[in-house]
């Protein structure tokens, strides 16, 4: 989509485009960082008394929910023609998400709620390939899933892994609530 066809989309002037983004990489730049610092803002607003296994459970839930609403296409979109756009946004977001994801794990282990023979970096890691192929990408499209379906198919069978008995019951005690 050109720009001028952007900005008639959104019944602005392409004028009034340029007044605010130097071109449509500065545009998608700002659009992904806007929708990324909302995501954080969403891991920052749980509550941290809440028990490590539930309030994980629900960041990853809450994320899923979010970002299956969005095209797949666009961030194929953005890796396939705005690479640099992507890495850039990834590498600025990932450490903080990252930190904040590995201390939830480490609260969870310390608390006995998480299983002490995690290596939590892996942990994380396998959640977020997980994350990623299931809303960025094509692969469980073939299922006809909800967000809600997708997640408790995928990511919240792994989060259950993680847990000890104490973190089962936790967790499946929130989950009725």
């Amino acid at each position: 989509m050109s720009n001028d066809k952007l900005a008639a989309r959104l019944g602005i002037s392409t004028k009034t485009f340029y007044k605010y983004f130097k071109n449509k990489e500065k545009l998608l730049e700002e659009a992904t960082q806007l929708f990324h610092a909302q995501q954080y803002q969403m891991l920052e607003n749980l509550s941290t008394q809440t028990n490590a296994a539930c309030l994980f459970f629900d960041l990853w839930r809450g994320g899923v929910e979010i970002e299956f609403k969005i095209n797949k296409a666009f961030f194929n979109d953005l890796h396939y023609y705005y690479p640099r756009v992507a890495t850039k946004v990834e590498s600025s977001i990932r450490k903080k998400f990252t930190t904040q994801f590995l201390k939830i794990i480490r609260r969870g282990i310390d608390e006995g709620d998480f299983r002490g023979d995690l290596k939590p970096e892996v942990a994380l890691e396998g959640i977020l390939v997980f994350y990623t192929s299931l809303v960025r990408t094509d692969h469980f499209k073939k299922f006809k899933l909800s967000a809600e379906q997708a997640f408790h198919n995928t990511i919240a069978i792994h989060v259950r892994g993680l847990c000890t008995e104490k973190g089962l019951k936790s967790l499946d005690n929130h989950l009725i609530r």
